[in-house]
């Protein structure tokens, strides 16, 4: 049987979260010790290619969540479109076709929240460039279970509305530039 991760990541973007998450996860190394959930907004009647575009510029694995799969420490899971990523426990992804939230599913709120009632003060959140305020809650739901809660600073991120309503409901939260973003996740994952 697979053994839990000791703590995961968590990161959400929406508008400029390509350029974002290019910056960032190829930045990761390949012995980087914890799952890394990545939910993006993505229109639902096409497929995503964002797993493919990373598995092939990162030094970790990068796949398109499914339901029901196994959580490995060191592996990227991208929300799939159309479905909510959630988690069950530290062991396993559960997709949910749930009504949207704030337009999205996936919604960084519901896979921010799931992911802090099963990792609590072990769990990473990190909220990047978007244009809603999709996240906020889930960052506050992170900050509150004694996580940790990161926040791209508004006037570095190409939409700025996710990272300032973020910070607006969870003003403890850390900002941190994007450049720093991975080596200040390689130092509290291990």
């Amino acid at each position: 049987m697979t053994r839990p991760a000791k703590g995961a990541v968590i990161i959400g973007a929406s508008a400029g979260a390509l350029e974002a998450l290019s910056v960032l996860l190829p930045a990761l190394p390949a012995d980087f010790p914890l799952p890394i959930f990545v939910i993006v907004h993505l229109p639902a009647d096409k497929p995503s290619v964002l797993a493919d575009i990373f598995d092939a510029k990162c030094a970790l694995r990068a796949i398109e969540a499914e339901d029901k799969e196994p959580v490995q420490p060191g592996v990227i899971y991208f929300a799939p479109p159309n479905y909510h990523l959630l988690l069950e426990d530290r062991l396993s992804i559960a997709l949910s076709s749930e009504d949207e939230v704030l337009f999205s599913r996936p919604s960084i709120d519901v896979a921010m929240e799931s992911a802090a009632d099963v990792w609590g003060n072990a769990l990473i959140g990190v909220i990047l460039t978007g244009a809603n305020h999709d996240g906020a809650r889930g960052l506050r739901s992170i900050h509150d279970a004694g996580g940790t809660a990161i926040v791209q600073p508004p006037d570095e991120a190409y939409a700025s509305a996710m990272p300032e309503a973020a910070l607006k409901l969870c003003p403890d939260a850390r900002i941190i530039s994007l450049a720093d973003i991975p080596a200040y996740l390689e130092s509290i994952a291990r």
